[in-house]
């Protein structure tokens, strides 16, 4: 297993071979796009429901008119 590895120091392997930047970057650029596509979505969904439990809230309250109006 450990024959295949390219590199022969931890430095050679962050260097990439003269291409740390761009291969860092679009690991960096992955790992926000990944973020992204996974906090934003549950901050929606949490939005969501606490919308949906305030329309429960007011459509109780004019079902039973206890409403501060």
């Amino acid at each position: 297993m450990f024959e295949s590895i390219q590199f022969s120091t931890v430095r050679e392997f962050f260097e990439m071979g003269g291409y740390a930047f761009n291969v860092w970057s679009v690991y960096a650029l992955f790992s926000l796009f990944f973020f992204i596509n996974l906090y934003f979505p549950l901050l929606k969904r949490k939005q969501i429901i606490r919308e949906q439990k305030r329309r429960l809230i007011v459509n109780k309250e004019a079902a039973t008119g206890t409403g501060d109006s």
